[in-house]
């Protein structure tokens, strides 16, 4: 937003770099600027982004960069820069409310996330608190019985805040004859105000249950699931996102302090085909409502006679390091370049890398969940070793051993004969691979009959009995077919036209001429083309498809890590594909008194697919990623790089230990401290396709 307000002549980046050169360490060469000026020659450039590349390898932070734009006068990118702060303001501990005795001492505790300089202001009712700046309130509850007994804290950095929710401290006279029981007859001191509540779910839908309880000291939370502990669920709201049958059960939540206990009700959560509440729901704050009353059905919409796209999906699967033959190299860079290509086409994507036979087989069965009456375009495409025999091709999975048959193998037309069951508008299969003959397989397989849909395009990257090839440039590859077909994807063509300009450019290549030639097969009798535009369904439509697809998206949110010593380390997530995911940590806060640290992931779970020597790297270029570029530029300086790959591997929750080395001024030795972090499962891996 801030390169589209400042790529201009006016008010733009050349006056932001003027105002921001005013402080030395923010000048930028007259060579700096020149650079981001030819910015504007590049297809998707942009000389502010550049400059705010800049100013982010000198440490410009928010505030800096708000008080430029405020000298600037310019307005509108204030508001769009205080927005962004706004949203990065999050409160991580909520303050408790709290039973206290006449006279004593009680502390509330309220802890944020965001961009550094947080500023904190403690108010008591409408009140604002002198002195009450810092993230822990002290209150002597000897105060005068007219104080408001209501606290609030106010988070800020420059203009944007956040407030914590608000904790009511009741204070009860030592000879107050109800004081031992008017809160809870069962536990002194201890009592839970808000009961959690059953609920039914459809799987991708968002669980949300709450247990709220005062109690002196503060209570604490432990929830349950069938009577055992779930894992890092010791808040007062237990929130699940994109839920699946295996969250279904009985849930309660243990409440407990220093000297008592008690339980909230046991609640019963239904998952899963009709156990949709009986009216539709409705969406709100993220999890299922029942309306309380019947919605009227909409009215259907009216016939048109052109082809209207309600929604787009691909599966995108790239095979290189397998176990038995040769390695391949092309597969990563053209899934990635495809990736973005139809991303730009409004289509639904998911992207993996080197799977196994039963992983391919589930990906395919979670691509189909997705496919259904209301979509206009299922594509899959596949780059890696396969064959053709007897007029089915074959995908060949990693795993697959050195005399493979059919039988270790995913065959395409029975994908296309599930796809046709879905009544999908437009099947697409794009098939970058070999279609030599298999000599080790004489099995026909009886793959049964296909529907006539007219609706079917096969784009081979090659003939019959011929190979696909890869072009090398440098550390990258890419393979002939999708060299091309990125030239041609964004056009508006029919999509068998546009496979037809891709196989005449691809007979211009000498190398490849007599060798590889694309190959088309298509009964499409209608003009349908990728950039046909889409129209969004109704939500009863979409709403399920759409979470199938979110489930496989769902990266952790970055966090903070506080560690005795003072320090707090970062935690941060990016998305290579659906199974590969970057993870880095960053030192953000370091005591004077500390000379060196830092911060290394360690105990990552062994069925993963992580080379040790490819984490902990100073630069994201070192983690074994030729792809580096494309998911670094907006990744912060200073900071540990780690990619773990084979996410779908996953078996249970992802957790691993951060594991601070620090240096005290004046010693030599280093001190270590350790956490251990668990991120639930991330993108591919909550599909559980083990």
């Amino acid at each position: 937003r801030l390169c589209e307000l400042l790529d201009n002549a006016g008010r733009g980046w050349r006056k932001l770099a003027e105002v921001a050169g005013v402080e030395k360490r923010f000048k930028c060469s007259a060579e700096e600027l020149e650079m981001c000026s030819l910015k504007v020659l590049e297809p998707h450039g942009s000389p502010t982004q550049c400059l705010l590349q800049l100013l982010a390898e000198r440490d410009c932070t928010f505030k800096d960069l708000l008080g430029c734009l405020e000298r600037m006068g310019h307005l509108q990118a204030c508001q769009v820069l205080s927005s962004a702060v706004q949203d990065m303001i999050r409160i991580t501990v909520q303050p408790e409310s709290q039973v206290v005795r006449e006279g004593a001492r009680v502390s509330l505790t309220c802890w944020a996330t965001g961009p550094p300089g947080l500023l904190y202001q403690w108010f008591c009712g409408k009140q604002e608190m002198p002195g009450a700046t810092t993230p822990e309130l002290v209150i002597d509850t000897a105060a005068p019985p007219s104080q408001p007994a209501w606290y609030i804290c106010r988070v800020n950095c420059g203009a944007a805040f956040a407030f914590s929710r608000w904790a009511h401290v009741r204070v009860e006279k030592s000879s107050s004859p109800s004081s031992a029981s008017s809160y809870c007859p069962a536990m002194v001191g201890l009592q839970i105000l808000q009961q959690p509540q059953p609920c039914h779910l459809a799987e991708g839908d968002t669980l949300v249950l709450e247990c709220r309880a005062i109690g002196n000291p503060p209570p604490q939370y432990q929830w349950c699931r069938n009577q055992c502990p779930v894992e890092g669920a010791q808040t007062p709201r237990l929130e699940v996102k994109l839920v699946t049958t295996a969250e279904r059960g009985s849930y309660s939540c243990r409440v407990f302090n220093l000297f008592h206990e008690v339980w909230s009700q046991e609640v019963d959560v239904e998952i899963g085909e009709g156990s949709r509440p009986p009216w539709p729901p409705t969406w709100h704050g993220g999890s299922w409502l029942c309306s309380a009353s019947p919605i009227k059905a909409l009215p259907p919409r009216p016939p048109s006679p052109v082809p209207a796209a309600t929604d787009k999906v691909a599966l995108l699967i790239g095979n290189m390091h397998y176990q038995h033959h040769k390695q391949l190299k092309a597969p990563m860079v053209d899934v990635h370049a495809l990736s973005a290509l139809l991303r730009q086409l409004d289509f639904k994507v998911v992207s993996l890398l080197d799977l196994c036979k039963a992983e391919m087989e589930m990906a395919v069965d979670e691509f189909l969940l997705l496919l259904d009456k209301g979509v206009y375009a299922g594509l899959l495409y596949y780059a890696g070793h396969g064959y053709e025999n007897f007029g089915n091709s074959f995908m060949v999975p990693i795993d697959a051993p050195c005399s493979y048959t059919s039988a270790h193998c995913l065959c395409v037309q029975r994908v296309l004969r599930s796809m046709q069951q879905r009544h999908t508008g437009l099947n697409i299969f794009l098939l970058d691979m070999c279609r030599k003959r298999n000599l080790n397989d004489d099995v026909i397989p009886q793959v049964g009959a296909l529907q006539v849909t007219a609706n079917i395009v096969f784009g081979y990257a090659t003939c019959a009995d011929a190979e696909a090839y890869e072009l090398s440039q440098g550390e990258l590859s890419n393979g002939i077919f999708v060299t091309f077909l990125k030239r041609w994807l964004l056009e508006d063509e029919k999509i068998t036209v546009l496979l037809d300009k891709v196989a005449e450019d691809m007979g211009t290549l000498e190398i490849t001429r007599g060798r590889q030639a694309l190959e088309l097969r298509s009964n499409l009798s209608e003009r349908r083309a990728l950039t046909d535009p889409i129209q969004p369904p109704a939500q009863d439509e979409s709403s399920a498809r759409n979470l199938q697809w979110a489930k496989a998206h769902v990266l952790p949110e970055s966090r903070h890590l506080h560690f005795d010593c003072g320090v707090t380390v970062q935690l941060g997530f990016a998305a290579e594909f659906s199974n590969i995911m970057i993870i880095y940590t960053r030192v953000v806060a370091i005591p004077e008194d500390i000379a060196i640290c830092e911060a290394r992931l360690t105990d990552i779970p062994e069925e993963l697919d992580v080379d040790l020597k490819c984490i902990n790297k100073e630069s994201p270029e070192e983690v074994g990623s030729p792809l580096a570029s494309a998911w670094s530029l907006n990744s912060p300086s200073c900071c540990l790089y780690s990619r773990l790959c084979g996410l779908q591997k996953l078996q249970q929750e992802l957790a691993f230990t951060v594991c601070l080395q620090y240096r005290y001024r004046g010693m030599d030795d280093f001190v270590e401290e350790r956490q251990t972090v668990s991120v639930g499962k991330p993108l591919i891996a909550k599909l559980n396709l083990r």
